[in-house]
């Protein structure tokens, strides 16, 4: 988890003002990997109890916009955010308790990462959703 300090660089490097709820949604999502936005409001209202949802929401899509947060949304998933940006990675996700975690890198030959055409299109990112059991749902069944 980074420090108040380093949370506030990421915030100026991006040309950002350094603001408490800016600094706080920051800090949650750091320190709560795939959270969603209800989540992410209780972390933030524990250190700054009077934060409405709108500064919440409003700086979740700043941070996104800014590259400094990555919004994902699985099928059948509510919005979630993640501080690992920048890396291309993939995720896991249970298809019984909707729990998410990082694949760092698809290998082998399927599936494809390279389109197939790509339409003029500059590709810059591959979005691979792994889908299954995590090891405490695939014990129940």
């Amino acid at each position: 988890m980074p420090t108040t300090d380093e949370l506030q660089g990421l915030l100026r490097g991006v040309s950002l003002r350094v603001t408490r709820p800016r600094l706080a949604v920051l800090a949650a999502v750091y320190g709560n990997p795939h959270a969603d936005t209800d989540s992410i409001i209780g972390a933030v209202r524990n250190e700054l109890p009077q934060t409405s949802h709108q500064a919440v929401y409003d700086s979740l899509q700043t941070l996104t916009a800014a590259g400094l947060v990555r919004r994902i949304q699985p099928l059948g998933s509510v919005a979630r955010y993640e501080s690992r940006v920048g890396d291309n990675h993939h995720h896991v996700v249970c298809r019984s308790c909707g729990a998410i975690a990082d694949v760092d890198c698809a290998v082998g030959h399927a599936p494809c990462l390279t389109a197939s055409e790509d339409h003029g299109f500059v590709i810059d990112e591959a979005e691979v959703i792994y889908w299954g059991r995590c090891a405490d749902c695939a014990r129940q069944i």
